[in-house]
Formats: C-alpha cells, sequence, structure tokens
C-alpha cells in the first residue's frame, strides 16, 4: 500500500474494424498489461466492432511503466488468434490530474477540454486524445490504433481514483 500511487480505471469501450481471423468475423477480447498486472475484457462473438463497455482496473505504483493493450480472437480448439496491439502511457493523464487539483475550480463546466495529446510516431493514438474535465473528474478519451496487423482501433477512457492512505499524485 505504501508504494501505491492510485487506482487506474480504463474503460474499454469498443473496438472499431477489427480484423477478421475466423471464416467471417472474429469473436474479440481485450487484454491489458501493466508490469505484472494483467485483466481482461469479456468475448464478444462474432463481431468485428464489438461493444464492450467494461472497466478494468489497474493498480499504479510506477507511471512511468508503459501499459500494453492486445486484441484477440477466442478460439474453441487452437490457440487465440492476435488481432493487434496498442501501447499508452498515462504521464499526460496524471499531469493534468495534478494540474487540476492546484487550479481548476469546481465550478468548472463539464467538458472543458484541459489538456491534449497529439498522435505521433511514438504513440498508438489514431486522433488527438483530449483529458476533459467530466462531471467532477478528470477523463482522457483515446482512440488507440491497432499495430501488427492489417486494420483496427479500440475506444477506451481513463479515470483516475484516488486510494485513501496511498501515496497519491
Amino acid at each position: 500500500m505504501e508504494n501505491l500511487m492510485g487506482l487506474l480505471r480504463v474503460h474499454i469501450q469498443r473496438g472499431v474494424n477489427l480484423a477478421v481471423r475466423d471464416v467471417r468475423s472474429s469473436d474479440p477480447y481485450v487484454f491489458i498489461k501493466m508490469g505484472k498486472q494483467k485483466l481482461k475484457t469479456r468475448v464478444v462473438k462474432k463481431n468485428i466492432n464489438p461493444e464492450w463497455n467494461e472497466d478494468l482496473t489497474l493498480s499504479i505504483t510506477d507511471p512511468i511503466i508503459p501499459i500494453n493493450l492486445f486484441v484477440y480472437d477466442k478460439d474453441t480448439f487452437s490457440l487465440d488468434d492476435k488481432m493487434g496491439d496498442a501501447e499508452f502511457e498515462i504521464g499526460a493523464f496524471l499531469e493534468a490530474i495534478k494540474f487540476r487539483m492546484k487550479n481548476i475550480p469546481e465550478n468548472v463546466p463539464s467538458g472543458t477540454i484541459i489538456s491534449k495529446v497529439q498522435p505521433n510516431r511514438l504513440n498508438c493514438l489514431a486522433e488527438e486524445s483530449h483529458i476533459i474535465w467530466m462531471d467532477g473528474k478528470v477523463v482522457q478519451n483515446m482512440v488507440l490504433r491497432l499495430r501488427n496487423v492489417e486494420c483496427g482501433e479500440v475506444e477506451l477512457q481513463l479515470q483516475w481514483i484516488e486510494v485513501p492512505g496511498s501515496r497519491g499524485l
């Protein structure tokens, strides 16, 4: 608990135009990994545009460690097929939260953009990512372009959860 900074809720919203790995479709699920932590969503059957709308929660002790995201096609009689991967970092998101704690009054309108992260060669962003003030919280919306695959994106949202007794940000 002494090393814990807080929790990161990763809301896996949906996949868009994912690769076909079975005859006409795929049975995708998302697997995220940060350090030794590994979490996964449920499988959505026969869908290359799945809606997961699932929360996966990571314990953050070192904000420098990147988060790896993998999409797989669930197979019954063989190993699951890879459908791409992506990597993202949470440094800009945590900086925006620190900034908010010092500088943003509580009466800021919901939907106000605090910061933006541009796509570049070093990240997997498919488009500009907005860190916004939403309903009294700082959240970051991301669209990640999958690597090592012919097509596909995953949309997700990050939210920070303070843990009483943790060292915090």
